[in-house]
Order: C-alpha cells, then structure tokens, then sequence
C-alpha cells in the first residue's frame, strides 16, 4: 500500500512539474515530464483526464499535430465513459482546433459545435464563449482557405466564401456580446480584431477600420505591444484600400517601429515592404527605394529568396520612374536570376519582358552586359554609384561584420493575444500553417477519360466478387430455367434447420467481434490503473449520455471530406517568402487592376528620346498601383 501511494505522487508531482515547464514555454521538457507521468500510471481518473489534456496542448505549441490529436481523442474518451460533460465539451473543443489547422475544416466543425451545445446545456458561459470563438475561426480559415486561387476583386467574392466569411461574422459577433456581457476585456480585444480581419476579406474596409481601431485602443490598455503592432499594420492596410495613402504609411511607420522594438526581423521587413510600395503609390520613389533596400537587406540575412527576388523588382521598378534605367538594370536582372533559381515562372517571364525593354532603351546589347551578379556593367565601365547604392555598401559591410553576434531570426511575438484567450493553449489561434492550395482543375476531357478507365476497371473487380451461376443450355428459357431450379433448391425447411441457425449464429458472433474491435476501450488508455476505486466508474455506474442522432448525421456527412487525405496533393506553390505578406501589391494589381495593365506601362524612351524622359516618368498614377497586403491574424 505504502508503494501504490509513492506512485500516486509521483504521477501526481512529474504532471505538476511539466504544467509548470509549459506555462514557463518549454514545452519540450513539458511533453518529457508529462509522458514520464503517464508511464508511471494512475487510478485518479480526472487526473489522468488533464494530463491528456495538457499533453495534446503541448504537442499542439510543438507543432506535432498528430499526437496532439492522439491526446485529444484519449480525453474526449475518458471524459465521456465517466460521464464528465464540461471534460467532453473542453476536449471537443480542443480536438476541433487541432483539426483547423490540419485543414480538416468540416471535422473541425462539428468538435466544435459539439463544445458549443455541451457549455450551453451545462450553462458554463466562459465555455460558451470558447466555443463561439473558436466556431468564428473554423469559418474564417476555411473562408481564407476558399479564396486559394480565385481571381476576384476586394469584396467581389463567390457565393460560397462569402457565405462561409459571413458565418464567421456572426459567431464573432456573438462571442463578443457574451464577453461584454461577462466583462472579460481582453477577449473583446481579440474579438474586435477578427471581426475587422473578416471584413477586411469581405471587403467592408470602412467596418475594418472601425473594428482595428476598437482593438488598438484594448492592446494599448493592456500594454500588448504585439497586438498594437498588428493592429496599427491592418489599419494601414485597409486605408490602402480607402486611398488614403498618407494616413496608410504613418501606421506602417508605428508598425515599423513596434517590430523594431520586439526584435522580429520578419514583421520588420514586411513593413519596410509596405512602405516601399505605399511610397511607390505617392510617387515619392526615393523613399521608397530606401524602404526597399532596407527589406532587401533583411531578406539577404534571412535567405528569403523569394522575398529578395520581390526587392529586386521593386527597386527596378522605382529606378524605372526616377529614370534611372541602368540601376533598374541591374537590380531586373537580379530579379531575373532568383525567380529562374526558384522556379517562379511568372516572375521569370516578367522579369525577362522587363529586361528587354530596359536594354532597347539604354541602346545596349545583351552580350555586352557583364554576367556578374553584384555589379553592372557595360562596355567595361562601371556606372557612377548613387547615394542609394553607396548606403546599400556602407549596410551590407556592417552587416557582414555583424552577422556572427545577430540572431538570424527571432521568436514569433503574435501569440499573446491567443494564449490569454483560453486556460488551454490549443484554445488559441496564434499558430500559422500552412494549407495545402485546392487541387488543381483538369480538363474535363481528361476527367471523363479517367472515369471511364475507372468504372471499366471497378466493374471487372466486382465481376470477380459475384458466384458464377452454370450456363443454361437452352436459348431464350434459359432466364426462366435458372429462377425455377434455384427456387427449387431453394427449400423453406432449410432456412430454420439447426444447421442453418448454427451458421447465422456462428456469423453474427465473428460480426460482432470484428465491431468490438473497432470500439475503443477505456483499457487501452494509457496511464490508466484499473483498480476498485475507479472500476464502477468505467464499468457502468456512470454511463455515458449517448451522443445526439443530429451529431452523428453531422460527423457522418463531414466524413466526407476525409477521402481528400488519401488523394495526391498537387505540387507545393513554391518556397515562401516571409519577408513578403502572403497576398502583396503585386498580386492584387494583376487581380484589380486586369484591365488596365497597358495603362500602367511606362513608355521608355530611346538614346535619341532622353529629352521626353520626364513625360514618360509619371505615367502611374496612385490609383492605377493601388495593392493589397495580408491582415495579421489576431
């Protein structure tokens, strides 16, 4: 007896120690003490219950989804054997979210409206509110996950994202009233955030605006710097949108500012990104090619080349409008070379266009131009460095000196909001995957080809899976011959023979163990010591509530979706760019602006046209350039 009591505390104290190591953030030696607890084993079945619950958490910061879910599932089992419905609600929940970020939405959907119904049965308000939080950001990544690929303009969005975007407003909007309700601030900050994230997407940036301004004042409140530098980088870039460029680039300046502060090189470049091309939009080109430098500058530190290859193009094209056209040159010829180096065959075919018309205005040969990549040449002579490129020697060499002692990166400051939001950390949406694009649409042509090589094959499969009835040697009677001596042999006598109810018998019985061995057992929990204490508990004192007939025609429906996981994913996008928003000026100004691309073209003038330079300068006006940058998910 005395040795079953040092097991119990010892269980009890290594759970105890890794919930410490995880909220001081190692979650690593968290998951090691926790697992430690799980192989020593209890008889406490609540216990048990929140090491589960804290392991899957763990393992959800670690990015380790799949044992996550494997812990989810063990909580979610034991709290519905004993009968713990807040248990059953909170592990729904959780399960529901790891499924989010695994893009399995429709799965997810269902766990969480499992919460949702189970805290309000229970009257639990603070797990009603989780619930409709974590129901508005079901449908918002599953909305963002839709737009994958479309081409439409800001607010011009299919029936269908738009539904599913408008069903994320609504559960936001109604845990917000719940929080007000319970007085809970900081969660009215988070809500505020996403509402205005929403819109952002649904294009109603005036409601963005308003939201983003609510959710600032909060972060301010409560000195959540990281929240501030979010909320001050989608104010920015709604008013892009509004065409209030001026008033966009003072809070970039504030964003630039907070990243600065929280030592995040990636937030930092990103706003020198927006900078650069919100400075492009007021023609101010010198300073937006003294951002762009800046954001090349970090790309090179963080070997984001994609990210240097989105530089480049800037650059060349501010240099275009200064008319600069060797610089531009230079750095379109750098674009050039990443974009064949990481396969972006758009950018490649930009690049290139942009090439050729740049070396027909300087009146030059390709073949003369010098194949290094770090400076441009021609004819042997190096162009006159102006005061942007001497700033860009001056920084790399104290950045090369600098480069040993400098983090290459550092840690991700988005999560505070999310991780005050809910007791458990896998209550949160601070963790950004990445979800594999829709599959990519094929001729229909080619869909019918597979079809019909698919049914043939099925159709012999399921020939082979049928009894061979004996040919019928006569013609037309054959039909009629083979119904009456099967009915013959078939005799009513032998359907209640005892050998008949010996089969039936011997078949239900294999049947319903082949079931059994599908069910889970309380059992194989692991960690779980079955004593007298708890064996009433799992062996029906304390059945179980059945699930709903409404939940299992929800989970069979969103089964559905599951036959995506055994298909072929379609080749990966391309490396990222962390420098870059995921959907930056580029891409919007193909998608907006289709149209009007030869309006945006700039004319570029010939060795004998120099004197026409300024005419062609100003081609673009603001409103022709006008580009969207990504919204931080709050």
């Amino acid at each position: 007896m005395p040795c079953v009591c040092r097991m119990e505390a010892s269980c009890l104290e290594l759970a105890l120690e890794g919930e410490r190591l995880c909220k001081a953030g190692d979650f690593k030696g968290g998951t090691a003490f926790f697992e430690a607890a799980v192989q020593v084993g209890t008889e406490d079945l609540k216990t048990l219950s929140a090491i589960y619950s804290q392991l899957g958490n763990a393992y959800f910061y670690l990015k380790e989804y799949g044992k996550a879910l494997e812990y989810h599932r063990h909580d979610l089992t034991l709290a519905r054997t004993i009968g713990d419905r807040i248990g059953e609600g909170k592990a729904s929940g959780n399960l529901g979210n790891t499924l989010k970020v695994l893009g399995r939405y429709d799965e997810a959907v269902v766990c969480c409206q499992r919460h949702l119904d189970i805290s309000q049965e229970q009257g639990d308000k603070v797990g009603e509110a989780r619930a409709l939080y974590n129901m508005g950001n079901m449908f918002h990544a599953k909305g963002k996950q839709q737009l994958w690929g479309i081409s439409q303009d800001p607010g011009e969005l299919p029936p269908d994202v738009r539904d599913t975007l408008q069903r994320a407003t609504a559960f936001y909007e109604m845990n917000l009233s719940l929080v007000k309700e319970l007085g809970d601030r900081a969660a009215q900050g988070r809500a505020f955030g996403n509402l205005g994230n929403t819109h952002y997407l649904l294009g109603n940036f005036v409601e963005t605006i308003k939201f983003h301004r609510e959710r600032l004042s909060i972060a301010k409140e409560f000195g959540d710097k990281a929240a501030e530098r979010r909320a001050y980088s989608n104010l920015g870039n709604a008013l892009i949108f509004l065409g209030q460029f001026n008033a966009a680039t003072e809070y970039y300046r504030n964003t630039l500012q907070l990243s600065r502060k929280l030592k995040d090189q990636v937030m930092e470049a990103q706003a020198c990104y927006s900078l650069g091309n919100t400075y492009t939009l007021l023609q101010e080109y010198e300073r937006a090619i003294d951002y762009h430098l800046k954001h090349l500058l970090i790309a090179q530190e963080l070997n984001d080349r994609v990210g240097e290859g989105r530089a480049c193009w800037s650059l060349g094209n501010a240099y275009v409008s200064l008319g600069n056209h060797r610089q531009a040159l230079h750095y379109t010829r750098k674009h050039l070379d990443i974009s064949r180096e990481i396969g972006d065959r758009n950018g490649e075919l930009t690049a290139r266009m942009n090439v050729e018309e740049l070396i027909e205005a300087l009146g030059v040969k390709e073949a003369d131009l010098s194949p290094s990549e770090s400076e441009f040449e021609v004819f042997g002579h190096f162009p006159p460095l102006c005061c942007c490129d001497a700033d860009v020697m001056l920084l790399r060499s104290r950045n090369q000196l600098s480069k040993s002692s400098r983090s290459k990166s550092y840690a991700d400051s988005e999560s505070s909001d999310e991780r005050q939001w809910l007791d458990s950390p896998v209550d949160t949406d601070d963790i950004t995957v990445d979800v594999t694009p829709p599959k990519l649409a094929r001729d229909a042509s080619d869909e019918d080809c597979f079809f019909d090589l698919l049914s043939k094959f099925q159709s012999s499969r399921m020939d082979d899976q049928r009894c061979q009835l004996d040919e019928p040697s006569n013609g037309e009677n054959a039909g009629g011959a083979d119904r009456n001596t099967l009915n013959d042999m078939i005799d009513a006598s032998l359907l209640t023979s005892p050998q008949t109810e010996e089969l039936f018998d011997l078949i239900a019985s294999s049947q319903s163990r082949r079931l059994d061995d599908q069910r889970v057992s309380v059992s194989n929990l692991p960690g779980l010591r079955i004593t007298h204490n708890n064996l009433g508990h799992l062996c029906g004192e304390n059945d179980p509530q059945e699930p709903s007939d409404d939940f299992f025609n929800m989970l069979i429906k969103c089964q559905s979706s599951r036959i995506d996981d055994q298909r072929c994913s379609p080749p990966e996008g391309g490396p990222r760019a962390p420098t870059v928003p995921d959907e930056d000026f580029f891409s919007l100004i193909q998608r907006v602006q289709a149209k009007r691309m030869d309006e945006q073209r700039v004319q570029l003038p010939s060795d004998e046209q120099e004197t026409d330079e300024d005419e062609s300068r100003g081609s673009q006006t603001p409103e022709e350039t006008r580009g969207q940058m990504t919204n931080n998910e709050d």
